[in-house]
């Protein structure tokens, strides 16, 4: 009992270690950004209908930071206040 004691406290104190940090990749095949996604209307839409069919492929960051953008785009930057009609609709 007082050998697995030390054990198990090493143990615990390596698992909680330093991890790795990501590698940044500098390759051409690099996940563009919400911003040049949404600035580049035809490779939006052109990445938007690869999602469509082959999400696994393209992988779910890209197909999320596409979604991403189209929304960005729909709803601008949010800044432009609600403004309701001064009469009612009449149905």
């Amino acid at each position: 009992m007082k050998k697995i004691i030390p054990f198990l406290l090493v143990a615990a104190v390596t698992a909680c270690g330093q991890s790795e940090t990501p590698q940044k990749t500098t390759d051409s095949t690099a996940i563009p950004t919400v911003e040049e996604l949404a600035a580049n209307l035809e490779r939006l839409k052109e990445l938007r209908r690869q999602c469509k069919t082959d999400r696994p492929k393209l992988g779910d960051v890209l197909c999320n930071r596409v979604a991403e953008a189209t929304r960005k785009r729909f709803y601008g930057d949010g800044e432009t206040p609600y403004t309701p009609p001064k009469e009612s609709p009449k149905f």
